[in-house]
C-alpha cells in the first residue's frame, strides 16, 4: 500500500540527458526495483524529454537483469515552474553572466522542487532511494547542485515526510570525464555509445549534427562542458 517503503527499490530524476542516464544505469546495478521521473518545466530543451523513452528501452536492451528491475516511468508538469522563472532555460535570451556571477541558465528552487515532488512520489510508490546527477565539480555554479544542498534536502524530507529516504548523487565529487568512464564502467561501449547518440544536454535543444561527444550547438555551457569531459576521457584511454 502508498507509504510502505521496500528499502531495495530507487526512484532515478531522469531528465533524458548524460548524467542522468549514467545515473539509471547506476541505479539498475544496485537496486531490485527502479522507476523513472522527468519533469517538463517549459524548458528551452524539452526534445530532452522525447528521448527517455528511447533510452530506457535502449538501456533494458543491454542486460537481462536491467529489463527485469526497470519499472514504471513518470512524468509531472511543473509548468509553473517556467512561468515564474526568468532565466535562459525557460525564454529565448540570450546565456550570459548575471549580475551575481551565475549563468543566467540557473533556475532558482529547481532542484529543491524537482527533490520535494520525487521525494512525494516515491512515498506513493514506495520507493526508498532516491537517485539525481547533481555534480559539484564541472557545473555552472548552481548553488541547487551542491552536496550540502542535497544533504539538507535529505533532512528536509526526511522530517517534512516522516520516512527514511536515501538521496544519492553517483556524479556529485566527479567531473565529466570521469562520468563518462562511468558510463563505460557500468554497461561498455554499448551505454558509452547510447550516452554519446541519444541524450540530450545542450540547453538551446539543438539535436542536428552528431559530435564525437553527441549532438548539440556546441557553445552553450551544457554542451562545453559535455565536450571537454569526452576529449579528456577519449585523450586517457
Amino acid at each position: 500500500m502508498p507509504g510502505e517503503i521496500s528499502s531495495d527499490s530507487a526512484l532515478v530524476l531522469f531528465s533524458g540527458g548524460q548524467d542522468s542516464t549514467t545515473c539509471l544505469a547506476w541505479a539498475l546495478e544496485r537496486f531490485a526495483r527502479v522507476e523513472t521521473l522527468g519533469f517538463d518545466y517549459g524548458q528551452r530543451h524539452v526534445v530532452e524529454l522525447g528521448q527517455r523513452a528511447g533510452l530506457r528501452e535502449g538501456l533494458m536492451a543491454m542486460k537481462p537483469a536491467w529489463r527485469e528491475r526497470l519499472g514504471e516511468d513518470h512524468t509531472i508538469d511543473l509548468a509553473a515552474l517556467g512561468q515564474i522563472s526568468q532565466t535562459a532555460l525557460t525564454r529565448e535570451t540570450e546565456i550570459a553572466l548575471d549580475a551575481s556571477g551565475l549563468p543566467n541558465t540557473f533556475v532558482p528552487g529547481r532542484n529543491l522542487i524537482f527533490l520535494t515532488f520525487a521525494a512525494a512520489l516515491a512515498y506513493r510508490r514506495g520507493l526508498r532511494h532516491i537517485v539525481g546527477g547533481m555534480c559539484e565539480t564541472d557545473f555552472s555554479g548552481y548553488p541547487d547542485c551542491r552536496d550540502d544542498t542535497v544533504k539538507a534536502m535529505q533532512v528536509a524530507l526526511n522530517l517534512g515526510m516522516g520516512k527514511s529516504f536515501v538521496l544519492h548523487t553517483p556524479l556529485m565529487f566527479i567531473d565529466k570525464a570521469a562520468t563518462w568512464a562511468l558510463a563505460r564502467d557500468l554497461g561498455g561501449e554499448a551505454l558509452v555509445d547510447l550516452v554519446r547518440r541519444e541524450t540530450h544536454t545542450c540547453y538551446l535543444g539543438e539535436r542536428g549534427e552528431l559530435h564525437e561527444w553527441g549532438h548539440g550547438c556546441g557553445e552553450c555551457p551544457a554542451c562545453v562542458l559535455r565536450a571537454q569531459g569526452w576529449r579528456r576521457h577519449a585523450g586517457g584511454l
